[in-house]
């Protein structure tokens, strides 16, 4: 097999393409029904792996891309065989045992291997804790050798120093990452340094709009093809058409001077951060290859003339809102599919609202922790229009401390845990109009501040916090919350 003229370490046992083959597009080829052969499927990625583009990433949604990629790694001998990469994406809800057994072994399955090389996991809303159950029983069949490295996908900075801080071994975390979408280059780049996680970025080249081709051309108005339709969206919330059209024209102006294409510089400023191990390019089986022109991009280098000409067309567009991820949580949805607000509206509540026996409109949910039933106290409680939520801290299930010493990450899933319970009394963070922090240690006030911020940044409700001494146990930091519906 061709070396790959720039590869990465992820782990001391795992090497990867820094061009890695995404084949999300299989799931738009097959959406009208039809399959594509496996074999076929197979020999086009064979071709890629023959040119040493031999990592490939897919997911458990991505139409038959695990099976495809299975008849690859079939037809090589162990331990010379490319790389594959998938992502599980359970629906929320309970991650036992064996649930998680399951979903990983229908993964092993379908690829036809005795590891996942590297195992990425999704989760839609935070406010469900589930996840950390899932990471932790992820980790255990690590351990057990099912999989060989374990990685996120659309984590936000502060969601992934939460997994860090409560034990998980993470060395990935894939993302969108581009010239129209610069959010990862912030903080959760920083904690990545710190960390020593990777990033992968995906959407790299926008769906295709990255390139020549779009230079100096009007606004589409018909879009059929999904990829292009998630990215058309990115597009507009960066500043619109023209706006991009500054980019291109900046990206263009770098390519005649380097030689290269559009997308070769689109590729190169994501590859050229310090915490990117891999920009992922979609394959469109058969169709669209462009497999000499992605090699240029490791025989050039971006200096400083044209980081200038890229910033300047940047003080032109609008940031993408948010942290990474946000866009499959929040609006704006930027996603495939368009608003998910329908998908996020079915996913069950932690918390079960119940109505306060003799005390009509008062409505309460309990989280079952195992201090509620001591106290006599409610995780929440509703009284028309206003819900006030009990002092809450980092306790998972009924007495398990998330995280501990770790302030800014217990913040942080206190935060969720604020959320769940006021979604269950239909309210949203949107209603918070106070909330009150308690630290064991008021020089920490910083990282739980920032948790703080980033829940709340749009919202701004009045807000004390206090060095309230010795806390119960071994939690950082208390926080309660006050709501107004309507």
């Amino acid at each position: 097999m061709t070396q790959h003229p720039d590869r990465i370490a992820l782990t001391p046992e795992l090497s990867i393409s820094r061009i890695v083959c995404g084949l999300w597009q299989v799931a738009d080829m097959e959406k009208d029904g039809s399959t594509i052969d496996p074999e076929k499927g197979a020999d086009a990625l064979q071709a890629y792996a023959r040119q040493g583009f031999d990592t490939f990433d897919m997911a458990d949604h991505y139409g038959s891309a695990e099976i495809i990629t299975g008849r690859l790694l079939s037809r090589y001998p162990a331990g010379s065989r490319p790389v594959a990469f998938t992502k599980w994406c359970p629906e929320p809800g309970p991650m036992t045992r064996d649930v998680v057994r399951r979903g990983v072994e229908e993964r092993l399955q379908r690829l036809g291997v005795e590891k996942v090389d590297l195992l990425q996991f999704h989760w839609w809303s935070f406010e469900h804790p589930a996840w950390l159950d899932a990471l932790h029983e992820m980790q255990a069949l690590a351990d057990e050798g099912l999989i060989g490295a374990l990685g996120l996908t659309n984590f936000d900075a502060g969601h992934l120093a939460l997994a860090l801080a409560d034990g998980i071994r993470i060395a990935t975390n894939q993302v969108s990452f581009s010239l129209v979408d610069r959010r990862a280059a912030g903080a959760l780049s920083d904690l990545c340094r710190k960390s020593d996680v990777k990033l992968l970025a995906y959407g790299t080249l926008s769906g295709g709009f990255l390139s020549e081709k779009w230079l100096g051309r009007p606004e589409p108005t018909e879009i059929t093809d999904w990829s292009r339709s998630k990215y058309k969206r990115f597009i507009d919330t960066a500043g619109g058409w023209q706006a991009f059209q500054g980019i291109l024209s900046a990206a263009q102006q770098i390519a005649v001077k380097h030689n290269v294409s559009i997308s070769n510089v689109a590729s190169r400023w994501v590859l050229g951060h310090e915490s990117v191990a891999a920009t992922i390019v979609g394959a469109r089986l058969g169709e669209s290859e462009h497999r000499d022109d992605n090699l240029k991009v490791f025989f050039f280098a971006l200096d400083a003339e044209d980081h200038g000409l890229l910033n300047e067309a940047f003080a032109a567009t609008t940031p993408i809102p948010g942290d990474c991820g946000d866009e499959y949580r929040k609006p704006p949805f930027l996603t495939a599919s368009g608003d998910l607000s329908h998908h996020l509206d079915s996913i069950p509540s932690i918390y079960t609202p119940e109505q306060v026996p003799g005390r009509p409109g008062r409505t309460r949910v309990s989280s079952g922790s195992i201090w509620e039933p001591i106290a006599g106290y409610s995780r929440a409680v509703r009284v028309g229009d206003r819900i006030l939520v009990s002092g809450t801290t980092a306790t998972h299930g009924s007495d398990r401390t998330v995280a501990p010493g770790d302030p800014g990450a217990q913040a942080t899933y206190i935060l969720d845990k604020i959320a769940a319970s006021i979604s269950a009394l239909g309210g949203s963070m949107a209603d918070v109009v106070r909330t009150r922090i308690y630290l064991k240690d008021a020089n920490q006030w910083e990282p739980v501040s920032r948790a703080h911020g980033r829940a709340f940044a749009d919202v701004l409700p009045a807000n004390t916090l206090i060095e309230a001494g010795r806390l119960v146990g071994d939690y950082e930091v208390e926080i309660e919350a006050e709501a107004i519906c309507g």
